[in-house]
């Protein structure tokens, strides 16, 4: 199966080099190119995309504004003449940022890690049954590759997963595992009605929390900071009884 892919930028050569580049790659395709921002929000909800290649400076709407607007979670490979970003975009979960001008090799490595996290998540789909989210059925666990091998996660045995750039350590009553993984790929993975991202390094099962105090979240002896920009919501879901 292809990856499929989405490209914006506003400049015509960076475009053309991306576009070029990719035809390397059997398992990548190019979808859409576009020049601005709001064209490319009116594919996405049309089309099914899996990779997107996002500039930063562009006009109307930048890069960042657009991943926080963004309503569906395509893997986000950000391409931009501006290291200082950088920091920024990994806050938002993108897989790679790659500095203009974008080298054959340098591109090569991006596309190595979302190769590898499309075929983590169909591992674990495949192994761990996993259903998606509204189907009739509840699904109690999921399969992560642990060291060379499968091992069944239960949900229920989850404390909090914690982001360790490339990997997550998910911490469960019994044991810690460390799996190759980002934190949004494998927030995916769990159910929303049990679990909540509570900040960039940290998805929380929320049923596990003890207590609030100042902007964190106790869990058993662990002390899980909340970012600044998800305490309204955590605390309102927590404090007003939404926790199953």
């Amino acid at each position: 199966m292809k990856i499929k892919c989405l490209i914006i930028d506003d400049e015509p050569l960076a475009l053309t080099i991306i576009k070029k580049h990719l035809e390397n790659f059997d398992d990548f395709e190019v979808i859409h190119a576009c020049n601005n921002p709001v064209e490319a929000f009116n594919l996405l909800a049309h089309e099914s995309i899996d990779l997107v290649f996002l500039d930063i400076n562009m006009p109307r709407l930048n890069g960042i504004e657009f991943i926080q607007n963004l309503t569906t979670s395509p893997y986000i490979i950000i391409t931009t003449a501006y290291r200082e970003y950088a920091v920024e975009g990994f806050e938002h979960d993108v897989i790679d940022y790659l500095v203009k001008p974008i080298s054959l090799k340098r591109l090569m490595k991006a596309l190595n890690k979302v190769s590898r996290q499309v075929n983590l998540k169909a591992e674990s789909l495949k192994n761990g049954k996993l259903k998606t989210l509204g189907t009739s059925k509840r699904t109690s666990h999921f399969f992560v590759k642990v060291n060379k091998k499968m091992v069944k996660i239960h949900f229920d045995d989850i404390l909090y997963i914690e982001s360790l750039k490339d990997y997550v350590s998910i911490k469960t009553i019994h044991n810690d595992y460390i799996t190759h993984y980002n934190l949004s790929a494998i927030t995916k993975l769990v159910p929303e009605y049990e679990f909540m991202r509570i900040h960039r390094s940290y998805t929380i099962s929320l049923n596990k929390v003890n207590a609030i105090e100042g902007n964190c979240v106790q869990i058993h002896d662990k002390m899980v900071p909340i970012g600044r920009n998800y305490v309204k919501e955590v605390k309102g879901k927590i404090l007003n009884g939404f926790v199953a």
